[in-house]
């Protein structure tokens, strides 16, 4: 980060993981005693990780290892992908939660004989199922969000989606939202890259889908890492999701670690500011040696692109916070300059 100017201003606030802060802005002149002062209240959003920074599956022995880690290094929330809904102990894993004092999200990629976006209604009814489960998951782990690549396979698309198809995924995830609204939880449908999915791999794509399907506990969840390759403008699409953006993901372009990559990570967090996001912002990374086969072979993992979990996990969090302070800094000077300019 830059040298910071305090011959400019001031700005003293802590930084609660989430909720309500309150930030007291100093606007210094020549005479200290003059010094003008302003408050802003704001609302945090709360910072979450995938469980897959620590691990590759969900037994018992991983799932301590990834909810402590998590909590140890600060996180609010801990994202936990049901790659298997029958084998994951909800129970133990719910104990472990509240054991640590952190949420669960819980994410998913629907398997390709599982596509609720195909015509075979085979393949639909048994996604349907699938995503039964994941929300019947979601509510035992005691989570208010359940989201990922739901709404179609995540998988590599040999043609377009079709029309039936897509009106298949609509009415899945239509009725998935009013079950789920039942128990006070968010449907986020992530927009992906074109390698991953054919239905929706743009934000504005995301949103029109969410008209057709018409439920008002259904998010547009965005991720940095498809962002940088499908949108024309990572800061516009921000703003166009607005108070329908109801989920974060923050990833490097190459899945390591934040700030060490090619995407320009501070505009997004000025404009999730700008939008008064106070959601979840989670980090998300993949290593070969960490991932494991399965995961693996789903995102692409290929590469050992880092190795310390920990590491790695932590120098996120600090990243993302150090962002959103800079934006909030950013917005309160804008703000002081403005109420200056009109007084």
């Amino acid at each position: 980060m830059l040298p910071h100017d305090r011959s400019r201003e001031n700005l003293l606030f802590s930084c609660p993981s989430f909720g309500k802060l309150t930030m007291l802005v100093i606007q210094s002149t020549e005479n200290p005693c003059q010094d003008e002062t302003a408050e802003m209240e704001t609302t945090m959003p709360r910072y979450g990780v995938h469980a897959m920074v620590w691990v590759g599956a969900w037994s018992h022995a991983e799932a301590e290892r990834a909810i402590a880690c998590a909590a140890r290094a600060g996180y609010d929330l801990l994202e936990i992908p049901l790659l298997d809904p029958d084998k994951i102990d909800l129970a133990h894993t719910r104990t472990l939660l509240e054991l640590h004092n952190i949420k669960a999200a819980v994410s998913l990629g629907l398997p390709a004989e599982a596509d609720v976006s195909s015509v075979d209604l085979v393949e639909v009814r048994r996604g349907s199922a699938i995503l039964a489960k994941a929300l019947h998951a979601t509510t035992a782990l005691g989570g208010d969000y359940l989201g990922g690549v739901i709404y179609s396979a995540l998988k590599k698309y040999s043609r377009c989606a079709s029309p039936a198809g897509r009106a298949n995924a609509v009415a899945v995830i239509r009725d998935l939202a009013r079950e789920a609204r039942l128990a006070n939880i968010d449907i986020g449908l992530e927009a992906v890259n074109r390698y991953e999915t054919n239905l929706l791999n743009t934000g504005a794509q995301t949103l029109r889908f969410i008209d057709e399907v018409g439920e008002a506990n259904v998010f547009v969840h965005l991720d940095t890492f498809h962002m940088n390759i499908e949108e024309a403008d990572c800061v516009g699409v921000i703003e166009l999701c607005a108070e329908r953006l109801g989920y974060f993901h923050v990833n490097e372009n190459h899945r390591g670690y934040l700030g060490s990559g090619s995407i320009a990570f501070s505009p997004s967090f000025r404009a999730l500011r700008r939008i008064g996001y106070d959601r979840t912002i989670a980090f998300e990374a993949f290593s070969s040696s960490v991932a494991g086969e399965a995961l693996g072979a789903m995102v692409a993992a290929w590469r050992d692109v880092w190795s310390d979990s920990n590491d790695i996990a932590e120098h996120a969090l600090a990243f993302m916070r150090r962002e959103f302070a800079d934006a909030l800094r950013s917005e309160s000077l804008v703000s002081l300059g403005e109420r200056q300019r009109v007084g």
